[in-house]
């Protein structure tokens, strides 16, 4: 069984994630001052749950997309390798203005996601936890694993986050728990099959929020944050000019202006993610995202 094969077919995949950024942020005010820099209410964020986000400008347009954790400690956020020094940057202007400590975590710790139905499985084997146990937005610190259940292909799945200094030891372990390797290309077809949008890529700084199907990482009743007043203009309005959307292509295409990310699925063939405004794109077919819904929706 192949890498796409063990995600999609009854298996479970590993991904390395390592080249994610990981910032720490604790301190007595560090839900206040997170709150106001990002468009979730992390006010409402439990201990041992995670939430999407977004760090955005004045202009309510993308510094980053980040994963929000709260453990017992403090948080621990994590976003893309192309918006890392950015966050990093946001959050660390706050240091000096109250009780907010931020500590970038990356070249220190990795990550490694199993995904997949038997994910639940390997998972438990390895971690000697019952995975199945945690929640959809669960979060759970095990023998100094934290272990996510988060998708990045649609299916069932769960992010460890460990000391850089395991690794080797870990991606053993869970490969002999029944693991299948997935390399870069495959992991892009999957994230593509998915819907699952990357900065640098499918946005940038030059989007608004709206445009990008971020709608899980915006919450429209919390207090203020950066931003919020033009966020909450444009989905009065009714929607963004344009909208990131899925596209089947009536051929292979390279990725360009219109199409942001294109790969051949086996299942599906010619697809892409890109934006349009509301309306067809030439020998293009505009449908819902993700194109697979798995078994993290099942």
């Amino acid at each position: 069984m192949n890498g796409y094969e063990a995600v999609r077919d009854g298996g479970a995949g590993l991904i390395e994630l390592s080249e994610r950024g990981r910032i720490r942020v604790s301190g007595s005010e560090a839900t206040m001052f997170l709150n106001g820099l990002v468009t979730n209410d992390v006010k409402s964020l439990a201990e041992n749950r995670w939430m999407p986000a977004v760090f955005p400008t004045v202009q309510g347009r993308l510094i980053g997309v980040v994963r929000i954790a709260r453990l017992k400690d403090g948080f621990l956020i994590d976003t893309e390798r192309a918006s890392h020094e950015a966050v990093l940057k946001t959050i660390s202007r706050f240091t000096l203005a109250g009780d907010f400590k931020v500590a970038d975590v990356t070249d220190e710790s990795a990550i490694f996601s199993v995904q997949g139905q038997r994910a639940v499985e390997v998972v438990t084997k390895v971690c000697g936890t019952i995975a199945a146990d945690l929640p959809r937005n669960g979060v759970s610190e095990h023998e100094g694993v934290t272990i996510i259940r988060a998708t990045h292909t649609s299916e069932d799945g769960f992010d460890l986050v460990f000391d850089s200094t395991r690794a080797g030891e870990l991606r053993q372990k869970l490969l002999e728990g029944g693991a299948t390797p997935v390399d870069e290309e495959t992991f892009e077809v999957l994230r593509i099959e998915a819907g699952i949008a990357r900065f640098g890529r499918d946005m940038d700084e030059t989007n608004v929020i709206p445009e990008t199907n971020l709608d899980d990482a915006v919450s429209y009743t919390k207090g203020c944050y950066v931003g919020q007043e033009i966020i909450v203009r444009i989905k009065h309005r009714g929607h963004p000019a344009k909208k990131l959307v899925g596209l089947k292509l009536d051929q292979p295409v390279e990725a360009g202006t219109i199409v942001t990310s294109a790969t051949v699925s086996p299942k599906l063939g010619s697809i892409g993610l890109g934006y349009v405004r509301y309306e067809y794109v030439n020998n293009a077919t505009v449908t819902e995202l993700p194109f697979i819904r798995g078994s993290w929706y099942g």
